[in-house]
């Protein structure tokens, strides 16, 4: 099946087709300068050409991408990052090329920021830190050795002045690469440290705040890039009069990467193409590059892999299952045959689809026309479908095709639902949520006569609703009342029942903004409605009665009847179906099912009812995951288990026949009390569709702007001319080398937007090098007499897999101060890398010579399972720190709690340490690098308890109440990285008036991103659609929340081993107490009340 693309469309993907300039290359990337020569990334490898242009020389190809380059400052080596082994590490090469040489192993990534004057790399790394809003910086020899860390509390970007003294370094990552004029608290400042003594003195800003960044030295002058006009532009600075001149004044796009050399030559990007800057006569001149490349991933290839499974839709008989495959529908035999594509269009994205109830059809939604639009078309793939352009809000899903196959049902990205009458191709809007909820619970099922469509709405309360849509009348009736939560109604194939799942435990779980939301369970009952005023009653009562000689004669008795009726009724024509909406609460009858997490509620044949059930789930858990597959019997009313960790399925019409789900696999066969576990496996990886990478990154651009278009909260879009930034970006499309460069090309476009939580998630990268992890211990090391000693073993919660410590397991025992003798029996001396022997070994054993002797004396062999991450372990031991700390200062009298987040992690953090400590008289509550997540309602109504009374106990102390609860004086911690709900923790906390805020200004990114459509290659973008504001107008948002006393996390007292903002905060509290000591009530005597 060919789709017909129209002209407009055409002239677009034909523009996408031309070729790269070879005379003038775009999409460079990431210059590094050293003389007349100047090296760059371009088509995932590293090239090296002259400073004047012309021709360049590939350096690398290895799989995998290179970035990053810096040449050192004799011009002999050429330091760069590469991701060889799916993780980021430092390698050197000489500078003209030849053979690349690792110098780091750690599994975080390390990123080359320059060289130290005495020929040293210079790298920023997550090695070692708690959190990933923080970095360090490190130096390592070019023939390799152990880094060493920079006397930086947190550093991003770095550059050391020619005479080492001064270090110029940007303390935390940046804000601004997908948010144009970012001026919230993590604004991008560039701070000069004198190496001697750690005093800091801070690159001045303008009043409106900048964000300056890539600091770099020619001789004693510091030069940087800054957004402080506008586009980022190249700035020198003067030390003494504190002021800084502005040296580019380039517009459209940012500079980029600048690299600077000591002659005093400043090379950069600039809307993909490299330039130079004369800092001498302040002259700016393109460098004209012809990099010749086969473009390796610029071919058309063809995609074979069931991760590319997304939607599917089964056939009336399951005889054949249609799948979204990486943007073509194609369907797959259940047992004989080849898998057909249907539609064959590399550039559209064309996904859910439906198959009619005769089997003749199959419908599925697609852009091949430019927006998104309705499809149908034969389901052998013959013929040119129909397209059917649909009114809404754009993106369109759920399709359900009416039995008679006159109409379709789908759903748009507002959460409103729809029916196309496919004769007319009118379109009627049915209902919509009058609240848009991510959790998107809406339903719809058409009734066997298609005259009916049952589905849900919230009501104000978030509690969803049964409505029944007349196809005759045009009007819907209201089948449940609201007050209890009703979802997933599906008609019966006789037309008398409607089935539906329901639960009273909704309320707190569906205030999905809230913390409240994070404890509490989800428990669904399963109903009939009985729709006619006279129908039967699903389940009434049972007795057993003694067979009188007629009936005894027939042979035939009960259920047997039954059976004979269903079989007899099997041929008859489609039920009329009545919905009689008067009286219809007393018609919802419970079955037998019990009460537990359900889901995916289907109907097979008349009275057998399917359903997911999961055990335990909590949470936005109880509406997914896989479960157990169940069916319920009517006549039986018996519910049996089919299959377990099925996450979907579905049912053929007779409801002989189910296919389900199980991780990536799809499974087909006969309905059966236990289905066999791994028969009837669907041929998936036969299944292989086209992909022309050029056609498809066109697509992906426009997806990425139109989810923008239809989902962002604002729709002035900032102020931004969206449709212009359409044209604007597409300009890019001819010069992409690689799937990264779109990455990078629609980081561009939505930065235009000037909004935090703008994210992008890669999509398929067909060149990437396959992950080798590196097992770590979770210990500090120094070096001593050529080992490795530890310095420090981190403890952890070995009964909690997460926080497994290798090295303190029962047997294990490793203390401080013990040597690494060897791995698996290989001596390790340093300069070796500690991490490289642990490659591939992550949840591996792994046998370790350790011993009190740096000469072995006394040693012994341990055996340990070394973990993937031990930030966790970092993080616990930082904050267990703070706690004994916070205790040993306040003499017990304050309690300290962090909270990572306001999600899940931060949700039990909070309660594991403040309830342990809620005796004490005041709290620190401490947010610092907090991730957001949730509205923090939970910690802050905790924290906003007063007292109601005390109770009297015959035995032990007195009890308070409220219980788990502090009165005395409390003070927040905040940062410049926290920010979304970390944003919004300490602004509540200072609406209520808790207390004092100490600190830096948040994040301000106080905007929400609530689900969207995936990218066709399986890459993500977000269009922020939720945004506070109030009688104030929109707050926080690109602002931060500020503290009520600033206070600065100076290097000179890190180094010294203090937080500056713990300890002032530990004043501010304790000062609090001294001026309005807890009271202590005393008990009154006994009442008499004897007569």
């Amino acid at each position: 099946m060919t789709l017909r693309i129209p002209v407009a469309l055409l002239a677009w993907c034909s523009l996408s087709a031309q070729a790269v300039d070879l005379a003038h290359t775009r999409m460079l990337a990431a210059p590094a300068v050293h003389g007349d020569r100047i090296a760059f990334a371009y088509d995932n490898d590293l090239w090296l050409a002259s400073r004047s242009g012309g021709a360049a020389r590939r350096l690398t190809q290895a799989a995998g991408q290179e970035s990053a380059p810096r040449f050192s400052p004799d011009g002999q080596w050429l330091a760069f990052s590469a991701n060889y082994g799916d993780n980021l590490d430092v390698y050197v090469m000489p500078a003209g090329g030849g053979e690349a040489r690792r110098l780091t192993w750690h599994p975080g990534a390390d990123v080359v920021r320059g060289f130290t004057p005495d020929g040293q790399v210079l790298f920023q790394s997550e090695e070692g830190h708690f959190t990933r809003r923080l970095s360090y910086l490190y130096t390592v020899p070019v023939s390799g050795g152990v880094p060493k860390r920079l006397p930086v509390p947190s550093g991003f970007k770095a550059a050391l002045s020619p005479d080492g003294k001064t270090l110029a370094y940007t303390p935390n990552h940046e804000a601004f690469g997908q948010w144009k004029n970012y001026r919230g608290g993590t604004q991008s400042r560039i701070w000069l440290m004198n190496l001697a003594d750690y005093a800091v003195q801070e690159v001045a800003k303008p009043p409106g705040g900048s964000n300056d960044t890539d600091p770099m030295w020619i001789g004693s002058t510091l030069y940087f890039s800054s957004d402080r006009d506008g586009e980022f532009n190249l700035y020198r600075y003067d030390g003494a009069s504190r002021q800084a001149t502005a040296l580019t004044t380039l517009r459209d796009f940012p500079v980029t990467s600048p690299s600077a050399d000591a002659s005093g030559v400043i090379v950069f990007e600039h809307g993909g193409y490299l330039h130079q800057l004369d800092t001498a006569s302040g002259a700016v001149t393109p460098i004209r590059l012809s990099v010749v490349s086969d473009l390796v991933e610029t071919r058309p290839r063809q995609a074979s892999d069931a991760k590319w499974v997304r939607e599917a839709a089964g056939a009336p008989d399951l005889k054949r299952i249609a799948f979204n495959y990486r943007g073509e529908i194609v369907t797959v035999p259940a047992e004989k045959g080849d898998p057909r594509q249907i539609t064959r269009s590399t550039g559209a994205n064309d996904h859910s689809p439906a198959w009619s109830r005769d089997g003749k059809r199959i419908a599925w939604f697609s852009d091949a026309g430019g927006e998104y639009a309705l499809y149908v078309g034969n389901q052998d793939g013959s013929g040119d479908p129909r397209r059917y352009a649909l009114d809404g809000a754009g993106y369109y899903d759920t399709p359900v095709f009416a039995p008679d196959g006159k109409r379709i049902a789908y759903q748009d990205n507002s959460q409103s639902l729809w029916v196309i009458d496919l004769a007319s191709g009118r379109t009627t809007k049915v209902a919509a949520e009058p609240i848009y909820s991510p959790l998107d619970l809406m339903s719809a099922d058409w009734s066997p006569d298609s005259r009916w469509l049952a589905y849900t709405v919230q009501n104000a309360g978030l509690i969803q609703t049964v409505y029944a849509w007349s196809v005759d009348s045009g009007k819907s009736l209201r089948l449940t009342d609201g007050l209890t939560e009703m979802v997933q109604p599906v008609f019966d194939p006789n037309g008398e029942f409607l089935y539906v799942l329901a639960s009273t435990d909704a309320g707190p779980l569906k205030d999905w903004f809230s913390q409240i939301s994070i404890d509490n369970s989800m428990r669904h009952g399963l109903y009939a409605i009985t729709l006619r005023r006279d129908g039967p009653n699903p389940v009434p009562p049972q007795s057993d009665e003694v067979a009188l000689g007629g009936e005894a004669a027939s042979g035939k008795a009960g259920s047997e009847e039954k059976k004979d009726s269903k079989d007899a009724s099997a041929g008859k024509k489609t039920p009329v179906v009545r919905i009689d909406a008067d009286g219809i609460e007393d018609r919802i009858v419970a079955l037998p099912v019990g009460a537990a997490t359900r889901s995916a509620l289907r109907v097979g044949a008349s009275g057998e009812v399917f359903f997911l059930e999961t055990v335990g789930r909590t949470s936005f858990e109880a509406f997914g995951g896989p479960g157990e597959l169940k069916r319920f019997s009517l006549e039986s009313r018996e519910t049996k288990t089919l299959a377990k960790n099925v996450s979907g399925y579905m049912l053929s019409a007779d409801g002989k026949r189910i296919a389900w789900q199980v991780g990536k696999d799809w499974f087909a066969g006969e309905v059966k009390d236990e289905l066999p576990e791994g028969k009837g496996k669907l041929a998936l990886d036969k299944v292989s569709v086209d992909v022309d990478p050029r056609a498809e990154w066109a697509q992906i651009l426009e997806d990425a702007w139109r989810i923008n278009r239809d989902y962002f909260y604002a729709t002035n879009y900032h102020g931004a001319d969206w449709n212009a930034m359409r044209e604007k970006y597409r300009a890019f499309l001819p010069h992409l080398a690689t799937r990264a460069d779109l990455d990078r090309v629609i980081r561009m476009m939505l930065s235009e937007l000037a909004v935090g939580h703008s994210y992008l998630s890669p999509g398929d990268y067909p060149l990437a090098p396959k992950k080798i992890p590196v097992g770590l211990l979770g210990a500090d090391y120094t070096i001593d007499a050529g080992r490795y000693r530890f310095a420090k073993v981190l403890g952890g919660l070995n009964w909690d897999p997460e926080l497994r410590s290798p090295l303190r397991t029962p047997g294990v025992e490793v203390k401080a101060g013990e040597y690494l003798l060897a791995v698996d029996g290989v001596p390790l001396h340093a300069p070796a890398s500690v991490y490289a022997p642990f490659e591939n070994r992550v949840d591996r054993q792994v046998r370790l010579t350790v011993g009190p002797n740096a000469d072995g004396k006394g040693a012994r062999e341990v055996v340990v399972v070394p973990v993937g991450d031990e930030r966790g372990l970092r993080y616990l031991d930082w904050v267990e720190a703070n706690q004994r700390y916070v205790t040993e200062k306040s003499g017990g009298r304050l309690a300290y709690v962090h909270v990572p987040d306001t999600a899940d992690s931060g949700h039990a953090s909070f309660k594991r340490w403040f309830y342990p400590q809620s005796d004490r008289a005041g709290i620190i509550v401490d947010e610092r690098f907090n991730g957001g997540g949730l509205i923090a309602d939970y910690y802050i109504d905790i924290l906003r308890r007063q007292p109601i009374a005390h109770w009297t106990l015959r035995y032990g102390d007195e009890l308070v109440s409220p219980r788990g609860a502090i009165f005395g004086p409390k003070v927040m911690i905040t940062d410049e990285t926290a920010g979304s709900g970390g944003d919004l923790l300490p602004w509540m906390f200072k609406r209520f008036q808790l207390g004092p805020v100490v600190g830096k200004r948040t994040w301000g990114g106080l905007v929400g991103i609530l689900g969207f459509p995936s990218l066709m290659d399986g890459g993500n973008v977000t269009a922020p659609n939720l945004a506070i504001w109030t009688e104030d107008g929109y707050a926080v948002e690109n602002v931060g929340v500020a503290p009520d006393i600033e206070v600065e996390q100076w290097p000179v007292e890190v180094n010294a081993g203090r937080d500056p903002q713990l300890d002032r905060a530990i004043a501010v509290a304790l000062a609090a107490l001294e001026k309005q000591p807890p009271a202590k009530p005393q008990r009154p005597p006994f009442p008499v009340r004897a007569r």
